[in-house]
């Protein structure tokens, strides 16, 4: 993540595999030390919206939501609107490729903290008038949320059919997860009605067939025995 005026990098972190939680705890880091920015820009990863998929969110849209931060995405198939962290991107992987290879996901981040720590304070920006990104980032005003933040409630309303074996599926943080409703139910529509983790699915005559709150820790959400 970089800041778009300075180019600061505010935060460079590596995972095996990043969930829509991991983002979205990595910039509330960032923002812990650098403050909440007026917007964000990225492209349309499942970790960073979730708007392809039927309207729902992803925990960095709430987090944004929540604070008033615009929150805008490139158009798809169209790199060059997030330009300049890509370019960013194209520094780190030439310098990273001059390093030792690393073997584990601890040593690949301690060459990112140090790449880091000599983009942000050592090397001189050509696009800034030879000046360091930190030197550009602590020399003006910082722009602030303007937006009117919104209910951290994260809601969804979804169309779903009752698999032969009597379970839905429904996304939370990015992870697929199985409800179970009984083989009785099996070939049913229903109607998802989702707050956060509290789920109610419904028939389509508006009938309850299960409430439930959501295990994030489990893949398969049983029904309560008798």
């Amino acid at each position: 993540m970089i800041d778009d005026h300075s180019r600061l990098c505010v935060s460079s972190t590596a995972r095996r595999i990043f969930a829509a939680g991991d983002v979205d705890t990595a910039f509330t880091a960032a923002t812990s030390t650098y403050g909440d920015p007026a917007s964000l820009l990225s492209d349309n990863g499942a970790v960073f919206t979730g708007a392809p998929r039927r309207g729902g969110r992803v925990a960095l849209e709430v987090t944004c939501h929540t604070r008033g931060i615009r929150f805008d995405h490139s158009r798809p198939y169209h790199p060059q609107t997030c330009g300049k962290v890509e370019r960013f991107h194209q520094t780190l992987k030439k310098w990273l490729d001059r390093q030792p290879r690393p073997e584990t996901v601890r040593q690949l981040q301690a060459l990112l903290d140090r790449f880091r720590d000599y983009y942000n304070q050592v090397r001189p920006h050509r696009a800034l008038k030879r000046r360091t990104p930190t030197q550009a980032f602590l020399a003006r005003p910082k722009a602030v949320p303007t937006g009117t933040p919104i209910d951290t409630g994260h809601y969804r309303v979804r169309h779903d059919r009752i698999d032969n074996s009597g379970v839905i599926t429904l996304r939370h943080n990015s992870r697929l997860h199985h409800i179970g409703l009984g083989r009785r139910h099996a070939g049913t529509r229903v109607l998802v009605l989702a707050r956060d983790r509290h789920i109610r699915v419904l028939t389509t005559d508006g009938e309850l067939l299960r409430e439930l709150t959501l295990d994030p820790s489990r893949d398969y959400q049983p029904q309560a025995r008798p």
